[in-house]
């Protein structure tokens, strides 16, 4: 995709995230969208629903849309459906296990999850593969045939990571999701002002409204699965929508990268809460499992080194993604004293020259006072 881009007016940028927490944040997501179907009797009709709900909203996107959860959440969902069935038919209604990763009559276990030939050739070292264009979403065919030889012959996979490394060398910005804020607000510095100046040419001309109802036109929320998450989200969307066309209409023009952040700070709040209340719905179907960092911790050692095992390049890529993000710090902090350093300067040189002007100003009042003084010294000796 890129090789079809003008390289000196196109930029990439990138966060990376810990391997293994990847892993298990891949996995919980596919299980919770997967979940969204059990409202329905079973895997067929909840398949007619979902073409059916697609169809109507023909600009519509949704989670089935987009790699990889378009591979991973119909795999997950036929899971689901199929122990569902299994219990039912032993008339199992409690589970005995209390460790959701391990919960084998309700969900795939993460050990059987991770070890599955789908996990292997989409989530393992996904990473690496992803930004060397090497998933089974890329651009060209070649790269099919290249992940399936390096999944075969492991060794070939430090070539792969050596390219990974050299893209991440080449782009504008890299960020870690384990340091959000800090990557934010990296983020921000770096491209805010290009950000900010597109915001108001668009604003200027009219698009920047077009483009929020475009944006609202063609969100589609998976939650249309569930009447009752039908209702939350239109009220979402509602307030989502004054409040967006409020910050377009106002801000745009005065927008400053502080102002960005301060934007941004209340809009991840917002969503991480509808995020929260949508897991807590989603996973009401698969009770007693419940997705947690408290429940991670119950996770053996053994399939803890497992993952790492699998995903060697991410670990090695994610070291390396580490030490440019720290090198970015260190530069964006001394641009920052730099420019710091400027204003105090300019602030230093305008006083100077503010106190010069006082004084010819005092001097040039004085100078008139005496004139005047001396003239009508005159007239009075005349």
């Amino acid at each position: 995709m890129m090789s079809k881009l003008p390289k000196n007016k196109t930029s990439v940028v990138t966060i990376l995230r810990n391997p293994l927490d990847r892993v298990f944040s891949t996995y919980e997501f596919s299980v919770e969208v997967a979940a969204r179907f059990l409202v329905y009797p079973n895997s067929t009709s909840a398949k007619q629903m979902t073409r059916r709900i697609r169809t109507k909203n023909n600009n519509a996107v949704s989670t089935l849309d987009i790699w990889p959860w378009k591979y991973l959440v119909p795999w997950m969902r036929e899971d689901l459906f199929s122990r569902r069935d299994a219990r039912r038919l032993r008339g199992i209604d409690d589970v005995k296990s209390s460790d959701t990763y391990d919960m084998g009559d309700i969900l795939m276990p993460l050990e059987e999850y991770i070890n599955d030939p789908i996990a292997h050739d989409i989530v393992h070292n996904g990473a690496t593969f992803q930004i060397a264009g090497l998933t089974n979403n890329s651009y060209s065919d070649d790269s099919h045939k290249v992940r399936h030889c390096v999944q075969k012959h492991k060794a070939l996979g430090e070539y792969v990571l050596q390219v990974a490394k050299k893209r991440l060398d080449n782009m504008l910005y890299v960020g870690l999701t384990e340091d959000h804020r800090k990557s934010a607000t990296m983020f921000a510095n770096v491209v805010g002002a290009q950000v900010i100046s597109q915001l108001v040419a668009s604003n200027a001309t009219g698009d920047g409204e077009a483009n929020i109802k475009s944006e609202e036109s063609s969100s589609f929320s998976d939650s249309e699965l569930d009447d009752n998450h039908q209702q939350n989200s239109t009220s979402e969307k509602r307030v989502a929508k004054t409040t967006s066309t409020k910050s377009t209409a106002g801000n745009n023009e005065n927008m400053t990268v502080g102002k960005l952040m301060s934007a941004y700070g209340t809009c991840i709040s917002g969503l991480r809460k509808t995020q929260a209340r949508r897991r807590t719905n989603s996973l009401k179907g698969i009770s007693p499992a419940n997705f947690s960092k408290e429940a991670r911790l119950h996770v053996s050692e053994a399939v803890l080194q497992q993952i790492r095992s699998l995903n060697s390049l991410d670990l090695e890529l994610y070291e390396y993604a580490q030490d440019i993000f720290g090198k970015q710090q260190r530069e964006s902090a001394e641009m920052l004293f730099a420019m710091e350093g400027l204003e105090d300067m300019f602030k230093y040189s305008v006083d100077i020259s503010l106190w010069k002007f006082m004084l010819w100003a005092m001097l040039l009042v004085l100078l008139f006072i005496f004139v005047n003084a001396r003239r009508k010294t005159s007239k009075v000796k005349i």
